[in-house]
């Protein structure tokens, strides 16, 4: 019984590997037709249409308190996203010392 199975085992993987593969190359496709597509829109609306003008600078945001963002910055390094050399450079930055 197991001789059996090993060939039926390895034939579902090639035939899964294979499957895998074919719909990566067919996603590259689509996503290399819809990259043509707008730069051929792109360049068509350039030629018909001035650019848009400037959009006035965004409204700044409100500050974070101090508090904040040293919680943010420490739950970070809990997290292992900061190293210690990270946190505390950020966190003199914010206590501007």
């Amino acid at each position: 019984m197991l001789r059996r199975r090993r060939p039926l085992m390895r034939a579902a993987m090639v035939g899964g590997t294979a499957y895998y593969a074919g719909k990566k190359v067919q996603q590259g496709r689509t996503h290399e037709e819809e990259q043509d597509a707008a730069i051929s829109d792109t360049q068509q609306g350039s030629d018909a249409a001035p650019p848009p003008a400037p959009a006035a600078p965004p409204a700044e945001a409100p500050q974070e308190s101090v508090v904040d963002q040293l919680t943010k910055l420490k739950s970070l390094l809990d997290a292992n996203v900061l190293t210690q050399d990270e946190f505390d450079a950020q966190k003199s930055k914010i206590l501007g010392s």
